[in-house]
């Protein structure tokens, strides 16, 4: 749990918006799945090791929702609309992601199938790794997108519109007035 809220903690500084990190929190469940299945399978169970898994876990699975949520921002303020930025973003960002997905899945098969003094301890971790990131790389490229879109749209229609320039709005009124000889107070025009 405290390493939910210290990544949601990061992500608010990052995106300025307390509600794109909900978006990128959405993907730790996904994770979750594949513990509960690789767990399941393998015949493990939930101990310190395999905690300790969940925890590196959270942080490699919101790293891939993080690279598709800040591609689309950027494409938003580039111009594109929500439905294309979303579009480009998982275009662009596919490679990064099965590239760094798959390479710690393979990275963590030799310590999942040890066997040996003490092995025990790390294949639990070594399993949740690998479950997790397994159905995360599937299910993050389709949720994290539709999620996104969802928060966007409850966005707009909440009156997320453009923000008011409020020093513009200042400076129109007074111009508009004529002032008085002091250049300070409206002149009054009877």
């Amino acid at each position: 749990l405290a390493a939910i809220v210290l990544v949601y903690l990061v992500m608010v500084s990052l995106y300025d918006s307390f509600v794109y990190p909900f978006v990128v929190l959405f993907s730790i469940p996904l994770a979750l799945i594949g513990v509960m299945v690789i767990l399941a399978i393998t015949g493990n169970t939930i101990n310190i090791f395999t905690m300790l898994g969940m925890i590196m876990l959270i942080g490699l699975v919101a790293k891939n929702a993080i690279m598709i949520v800040d591609f689309a921002n950027m494409r938003k303020a580039a111009g594109a609309s929500t439905h294309d930025a979303l579009i480009q973003a998982n275009h662009a960002r596919l490679r990064p992601i099965l590239m760094t997905t798959i390479a710690m899945i393979f990275g963590m098969i030799p310590i999942a199938i040890a066997k040996g003094a003490g092995a025990e301890m790390n294949n639990g971790l070594a399993w949740v790794i690998i479950g997790g990131l397994t159905s995360s790389l599937f299910l993050t490229l389709i949720i994290v997108p539709t999620v996104y879109s969802l928060f966007d749209s409850m966005l707009r229609r909440m009156g997320n519109h453009e923000k008011v320039d409020y020093d513009a709005e200042m400076k129109a009124d007074y111009d508009e007035k004529e002032l008085s000889e002091d250049g300070y107070t409206p002149k009054h025009i009877d």
